[in-house]
């Protein structure tokens, strides 16, 4: 019996490791994908870092709080083939201090240099370099899934470089080039879910249930979204940036249906955490209890569900709030009366994002309960002695 358990273990890890392979080349050849927007910009800009050497802050005008003008550079390049070069460059000030940066001697910039044959033209600083300190945070945080998850922290590092590669170089691309953004990405969550639940979960009744359980959420999700956007009369232009994009020559773009997917799209990690909870819980149970029917386990199911919904809602409400902090802040300074808060187009928009998130999550763990039941009761006749021999084959 041992046996059969070591070759059920042996036959799990391989289908694992392929998994994994898999994933890991997917990814591979999706960042390799034209996404076709790649030379729209200056074809002869090129980036690199830059150590500011001087600065004069003589053609800067300060009006109350807000600074306007420019401020004149000496930088010294540190990357690309002008390495070492010292060039003068221009930082302009708008006024607006989201996008304003100022910069003190000593500071690093990432600079974009205008190339003309073969010499630079124009050097513009466009920010602070922060590249160097992102790229130490990544690794600190994939360092500490490998310590902590070990391989199962390995294929998460897999799941998340492959979803943020669908989300790039597909889901972005196809907005821009008109494709229908609910079908995009409802397409897109599909797949993504597949890939981390899959990586994480293993190719198992376990990751299973909580593959169904999660699109059954998304989709309960999707449909409230449509429905309830229309209701709320929200546009797309609530969310940042939404003019610039019609401004950069993309005027075409249903900025509504984009806002609605984004809707789904932004709940869509916690419905799947919350379908691997419950597929987990009834996974373990099943182990424990080989013998427990549709009726116990389902039941078992729906009170796991009841339990981590209760915590994830409230979770979906500080993700969203935390984002307009600063705009409720205003609200509240101003003396702003909460009908009025609440009838506003920006603060309407995070109410739909909260609660219709919020419905999806709801509707995710009956529906997980459910698959799982179906699953984990089905087909357990005649297992009971080899589950209780540690023969995990009656499950994978």
């Amino acid at each position: 019996m041992s046996n059969i358990s070591s070759r059920a273990r042996g036959a799990f890890l391989k289908r694992d490791m392929i998994l994994s392979l898999f994933f890991v080349a997917m990814t591979v050849i999706i960042m390799m994908l034209p996404t076709g927007f790649s030379n729209r910009g200056d074809a002869n800009a090129l980036g690199c870092k830059g150590e500011v050497l001087e600065t004069d802050n003589s053609l800067l005008r300060q009006f109350g709080i807000v600074r306007m003008g420019a401020q004149s550079l000496e930088v010294k390049l540190l990357s690309g083939p002008f390495k070492g070069e010292v060039v003068s460059a221009e930082n302009r000030v708008t006024g607006k201090m989201d996008l304003d940066k100022i910069f003190l001697p000593g500071d690093k910039a990432y600079m974009v240099l205008s190339v003309k044959d073969g010499a630079i033209h124009y050097a513009n600083a466009m920010d602070h370099y922060r590249l160097d300190v992102e790229l130490i945070l990544l690794s600190a945080f994939f360092l500490l899934l490998i310590l902590f998850g070990g391989w199962t922290g390995t294929k998460a590092i897999v799941s998340f470089i492959f979803s943020a590669a669908m989300i790039w170089k597909v889901m972005v691309p196809l907005f821009l080039k008109g494709y229908n953004p609910i079908l995009v990405a409802v397409a897109i969550v599909v797949v993504v879910s597949a890939a981390v639940i899959f990586l994480v979960g293993g190719l198992t009744k376990q990751g299973l249930v909580a593959f169904g359980g999660a699109i059954a959420g998304v989709t309960a999700t999707c449909i409230l979204a449509l429905v309830f956007g229309g209701a709320f009369k929200l546009h797309g232009a609530v969310r940042p940036f939404s003019e610039t994009l019609l401004y950069s020559g993309y005027a075409d773009l249903s900025l509504t249906r984009i806002f609605l997917a984004s809707v789904f799209i932004a709940s869509a990690g916690a419905v799947m955490d919350l379908a691997m909870d419950v597929s987990s819980a009834m996974n373990e149970l099943a182990q424990k209890r080989p013998d427990m029917g549709f009726g116990e386990s389902l039941k078992s199911g729906m009170t796991v569900g009841r339990a981590v919904v209760g915590t994830m809602t409230t979770t979906l409400l500080f993700a969203y709030s935390g984002g307009y902090i600063t705009l409720l802040m205003v609200f509240m300074a101003q003396g702003v009366s909460l009908s009025n808060l609440f009838n506003l187009n920006y603060v309407s928009a995070e109410i739909l994002n909260t609660l219709v998130g919020s419905f999806g999550l709801i509707t995710v763990a009956p529906f997980t309960a459910l698959i799982g039941a179906l699953v984990f009761a089905r087909g357990r006749k005649g297992c009971g002695e080899q589950l209780a021999a540690g023969d995990t084959t009656c499950r994978e």
